[in-house]
């Protein structure tokens, strides 16, 4: 069984940044989703098993960066100039059955993040 650990949520205002951790028990693809009140499940950012093919949202490109260190298997979200719409419970997810951006295998409990204006 996968299993998935998130840290790193908090409140944080406009404009300020955050790290968001996801230790896995093994290596895989991985991504970050968010779901905000009252809204679906929205890809953020995934990343391939060597690191090096990245994959992000419009919402969020040159904003957030998504990467990963495997002697840890631990995936980072780091969100810099972060608005209140980024406000969300935000998922690691763990091995797509397809694309990248849409389902994937396994799931974290989630992790709030909340940015006030």
């Amino acid at each position: 069984q996968v299993q998935l650990v998130e840290s790193g949520g908090g409140l944080v205002q406009a404009g300020g940044s955050l790290r968001l951790s996801c230790a896995a028990s093994g290596r895989y693809v991985m991504a970050w989703f968010r779901q905000a009140p009252g809204k679906e499940r929205e890809f953020v950012a995934a990343i391939g098993w060597s690191g090096f093919n990245t994959y992000y949202a419009d919402t969020v490109k040159g904003r957030f960066t998504i990467s990963r260190n495997n002697a840890k298997n631990t995936v980072y979200l780091q969100m810099n100039s972060l608005k209140p719409e980024d406000t969300a419970v935000y998922y690691c997810a763990a091995d797509p059955p397809g694309s990248v951006t849409l389902d994937y295998n396994y799931w974290g409990q989630g992790t709030q993040v909340t940015v006030s204006s």
